[in-house]
């Protein structure tokens, strides 16, 4: 299924104004079997909260590295059943094409859903990469072999880097400068960092 959505990848920008960022998280309520997703949608370039929601769903499939969407994205289509607006761009607790069959879970949602799409990981999957310096926006190439397939961002000093790779309708360039534009003091982007934190609110609020 990864290969099939693979062919249907577009990494050029498909989008004109954007003004507004959903930052998508899961996490786990695991006594009751339970994933819960949310997102928050943030205005761009204000960052100020439009939406946030959580829905829970059942877990039906188990931990497999590479193939985290099919755990994930069940719960993610809920959460996005019920918003009551769509967003320009989604940005992804995860791998966009920084995948060894370029397809981890933010390009696979993108593509789902044929809109842009950023995934932003926290730690690296697959390629090689030098660290990038120091300073906050600092910047390194992901590499697998001679294909470029993402970012190494140096998101805040004195912290571990973050992986922003592509993930649909969105080239590799934008896809950092994007990023950037959404860091403030914390190492995560604001939209991640705020769907993340409220992530680990065990609430059934919204389920």
């Amino acid at each position: 299924m990864q290969e099939a959505l693979r062919t249907k990848l577009r990494l050029v920008n498909g989008f004109d104004a954007l003004r507004s960022i959903a930052g998508v998280d899961v996490g786990y309520d695991v006594p009751r079997g339970l994933a819960h997703a949310s997102v928050v949608i943030v205005s761009f370039p204000e960052l100020s909260v439009l939406e946030q929601l959580q829905v829970f769903a059942p877990v039906n499939f188990p931990y497999i590295p590479g193939l985290l969407s099919f755990r994930e994205i069940p719960a993610i289509l809920a959460a996005l059943a019920k918003l009551c607006a769509w967003p320009d761009l989604w940005m992804v607790d995860g791998q966009g094409i920084a995948h060894p069959r370029r397809m981890g879970i933010a390009a696979h949602l993108g593509v789902l859903l044929d809109m842009p799409s950023i995934g932003v990981a926290k730690s690296r999957l697959t390629g090689q990469f030098t660290a990038p310096g120091q300073q906050k926006g600092d910047i390194s190439p992901l590499m697998a072999g001679k294909e470029h397939i993402g970012t190494v961002l140096r998101s805040k000093e004195k912290t571990n880097p973050l992986f922003i790779s592509p993930g649909h309708k969105v080239d590799i360039e934008t896809a950092v400068d994007i990023t950037r534009k959404c860091l403030t003091r914390y190492r995560l982007p604001e939209p991640t960092r705020l769907a993340d934190k409220y992530s680990k609110v065990k609430s059934l609020t919204n389920s």
